[in-house]
């Protein structure tokens, strides 16, 4: 596999895994009772970045390790689902 193909699926599996990871661990202003005026009670009291990117970087690496070996190294990719379907030609 090419390296900017490789590079390109795991942006891709980064950018899913990103809106998984974030709520992860959020304590909204309602619950810390700090709600901070202008702004809604659902907001994230402190939005921990560095934490939430850490988290979204090696579980995006571990989709895609494990991604490259059932598709690469096992030979498994869509051509292994079953066509259950009926054919309408």
């Amino acid at each position: 596999m090419p390296l900017f193909s490789a590079f390109a699926i795991y942006f891709i599996i980064w950018w899913l895994t990103l809106f998984i990871v974030l709520p992860l661990g959020l304590r909204t202003q309602a619950e810390e009772n700090e709600v901070v005026p202008g702004s809604v009670e659902s907001a994230p009291a402190r939005f921990r970045a560095l934490r939430v990117f850490l988290m979204t970087t090696v579980l995006a690496a571990v989709i895609q390790l494990a991604w490259y070996i059932l598709s690469v190294k096992l030979g498994y990719g869509l051509d292994a689902i079953p066509q259950f379907a009926p054919k309408f030609y």
